[in-house]
């Protein structure tokens, strides 16, 4: 029995142009965050390095409520899921 390969719909190329992502550009250049970079810097210079990316995980919030995701476990799927989002 041979295997009948169907060709692919779109290209990879095609498929991130058709991502949603304009969007979310829009609405963090509306939005003034550095109230929030204030919040998470470090006291002092000294001592190790915050190992966590503070500001990802503002953007990752803000865009949940933009696209309407209701828990952060779903989150955190369309995260490892999506890397364009």
């Amino acid at each position: 029995m041979s295997i009948i390969r169907q060709p692919s719909l779109f290209d990879m190329h095609e498929l991130y142009e058709l991502e949603p992502t304009h969007h979310f550009e829009a609405v963090f250049s509306t939005i003034d965050l550095n109230p929030f970079w204030n919040l998470f810097d470090k006291p002092k210079k000294v001592g190790a390095p915050r190992e966590l990316n503070y500001g990802a995980m503002v953007y990752s919030l803000i865009a949940r409520m933009v696209e309407r995701i209701v828990t952060i476990k779903d989150l955190i799927k369309r995260l490892k899921r999506d890397p364009v989002f």
